[in-house]
């Protein structure tokens, strides 16, 4: 039931007392009701428009989302983590001096074949590992001299 459909019984049962116009209280209960009329009225206006703006943004949204679709692509919205690129490593094959593309996780792996002529390359950061431990462990020593 709404407001408005509430106001109407009201208004009923006002007219089912047949109240008074001379006396004081029912002068005061009809204009209460008057007021709640009209307060009513103002509310479905306002759900009304409220209404309208509603399907107006939603319009406007669809509108934006379409451009944004134009302009900026499906992938590349630019707005999130997720569009950051993979970095990728080349690597000259030692054998036949091919350039492969690698990404971090395949550099992880250890090692791949040449897709070019099937040497097996190895990747070991092992060395460079130790020698940065090295250049600090001397740092720390000179410090201490």
């Amino acid at each position: 039931m709404t407001i408005t459909e509430k106001v109407s019984y009201i208004k009923g049962l006002a007219d089912g007392l047949e109240l008074d116009e001379n006396s004081k209280q029912d002068k005061l209960l009809k204009a209460i009701i008057d007021v709640l009329d009209d307060i009513a009225m103002s509310v479905a206006d306002l759900e009304d428009g409220y209404d309208e703006l509603c399907e107006q943004i939603d319009a406007v949204d669809e509108d934006l989302s379409d451009l944004e679709e134009d302009y900026y692509g499906d992938d590349e919205c630019g707005c999130h983590d997720h569009d950051d690129e993979d970095e990728y490593y080349e690597v000259e094959c030692p054998a036949c001096h091919d350039v492969i593309c690698l990404d971090e996780g395949m550099i992880e792996e250890g090692g791949i074949q040449c897709p070019n002529c099937g040497t097996e390359l190895e990747f070991d950061f092992a060395d460079e590992d130790e020698d940065e431990a090295g250049k600090d462990e001397a740092a720390e020593d000179k410090d201490k001299e």
